[in-house]
């Protein structure tokens, strides 16, 4: 009976979602099965936070209830004005025909900014026990910062990416042996096999056009057609700017016209968000909100500059130099002129991939671990693309090229050779195989998927010495 229902819960959501295996599953099994918790699910729109609790409820349960704030308002009024967790589960009971068993049943409340009494509310459902209870939120329309740090010890809450490289490469097929062998090759800076080196850069390039939206990925592998693809990614933006306008109706934060700048100023020469491309006469605070809001909603990733590489990074901030990418380089291929998908298919040399290429980092960067991200820039020094502040305390400076002159680096050079830095080693992204030269390790760009910010362990029992004091 238990796997009758199950298929048939599996075949209904199949009807209703993309079945992509993501890094996201593993740990959504790990959590409710280890903790006693409510899980948020936070993001941009269409990253495939409600995809990945469908995916859940299909594995693990009999029953699933998914409440949608935004496309079922009326449902808001299942928290208004309650008691108890009794009456919201009476009034669930009411409002949906999905059968309620306890410790059988999923229900997920999709898109809580729009109803942020549920939020509220959650601990006492938890407290009571019966069911487990997954949560969405958009940042678009309204910001979460007010409920992100409630009910504590009921919820936790996770940040979901579009899907970074090695999800898109397995989602299309490639096999997790190649990962492994690829990864091997990262840590033992050994070069790879040829043939997968160039596979791998076709599967890059084919990223680089339909990027991580599981939307975009689903169409193309259900097509193979880049025009459906794009279609996708077009209806993404159009969800994006109808949410901008919702947010800031009166255009004070000036959000349209930031987000609609991130191709062109990315296109530039060196990248750099230029604020008089905006207006003539703009300062930084006026906009800075702008950068903020645009960040905690997920659509854009701000990279600022640091005047030296040096831990902790933060402290060499300059939070008025910035570039800003997209949060998927699908999406910002799309923005770009017509066209420009199929001459990265073909490998034409006369694109700037320089940008492309470094908002691929920067979103695999974000997704694995790396929250605040950094250039450095300093007039006499030159600039480099990204320094990353690793877990054991150092700095790893990245630089990304996409052209044949990938060994010319004068300024990472500079910050190798500064002794104050005493930086051990740097990694240049390009499109050749990897191979190492003295501090600088050259390795293909899709080996981007393998840059992780390691945590530090805890710190164990620590007793001082305070025998003196006694």
């Amino acid at each position: 009976m238990l796997e009758k229902r199950k298929k048939r819960l599996n075949f209904a959501l199949k009807k209703r979602t993309t079945m992509i295996t993501r890094k996201l599953d593993a740990f959504l099994d790990e959590f409710y099965r280890t903790q006693n918790k409510a899980l948020l699910l936070t993001g941009a729109r269409q990253v495939g936070k409600t995809e990945a609790f469908r995916r859940l409820a299909a594995r693990t349960y009999e029953h699933f209830i998914e409440i949608n704030f935004i496309k079922t308002p009326r449902a808001i009024g299942i928290f208004d004005g309650v008691q108890s967790a009794s009456d919201i589960l009476l009034r669930l009971s009411a409002f949906t025909d999905v059968p309620m068993v306890p410790g059988k049943t999923f229900i997920l409340f999709d898109e809580i900014q729009d109803c942020k009494e549920c939020v509220t509310q959650i601990k006492f459902l938890v407290d009571e026990g019966s069911f487990r209870y997954g949560l969405t939120g958009s940042l678009l329309g309204v910001e979460l910062n007010d409920v992100r740090s409630e009910p504590v010890g009921y919820l936790d809450v996770v940040d979901v990416f579009p899907l970074d490289f090695e999800e898109f490469a397995l989602a299309i097929g490639v096999a997790p042996k190649v990962i492994d062998a690829l990864r091997d090759s990262f840590e033992e800076r050994k070069p790879v096999d040829t043939v997968v080196h160039n596979q791998m850069m076709s599967v890059f390039n084919l990223y680089l056009i339909v990027g991580g939206m599981p939307a975009a990925v689903w169409k193309y592998i259900q097509t193979k057609n880049m025009q459906h693809v794009v279609a996708e990614q077009r209806a993404i933006i159009k969800i994006y700017k109808r949410d901008i306008a919702r947010y800031d109706k009166d255009d004070k934060l000036y959000l349209d016209e930031v987000f609609d700048l991130i191709p062109s100023e990315l296109n530039a020469k060196n990248k750099r968000f230029i604020l008089k491309n905006l207006n003539e006469n703009a300062k930084f605070n006026m906009y800075e909100n702008s950068f903020l809001w645009l960040k905690k909603a997920g659509v854009a990733i701000p990279v600022f500059n640091v005047e030296e590489p040096l831990v902790p990074l933060l402290l060499n901030k300059q939070r008025n130099l910035l570039k800003l990418f997209q949060n998927d380089v699908g999406l910002l291929a799309y923005q770009y002129a017509d066209g420009i998908q199929l001459r990265i298919l073909r490998g034409e040399v006369n694109i700037n991939h320089g940008a492309i290429y470094e908002n691929v980092v920067a979103q695999e960067l974000l997704s694995h671990g790396f929250e605040h991200l950094y250039y450095f820039n300093n007039k006499k020094q030159g600039e480099v693309d990204f320094v990353l502040e690793k877990g054991d305390g150092t700095i790893l400076p990245v630089e990304v090229k996409s052209g044949k002159d990938y060994a010319f680096h004068l300024a990472l050079n500079n910050i190798l050779n500064n002794a104050e830095y005493n930086i051990p080693e740097a990694i240049v992204l390009c499109n050749d195989n990897v191979r190492v030269v003295g501090k600088v390790v050259y390795l293909p760009v899709y080996m981007a998927m393998f840059l992780q910010r390691k945590r530090e362990s805890n710190v164990g029992e620590y007793i001082p010495d305070i025998s003196a004091l006694k």
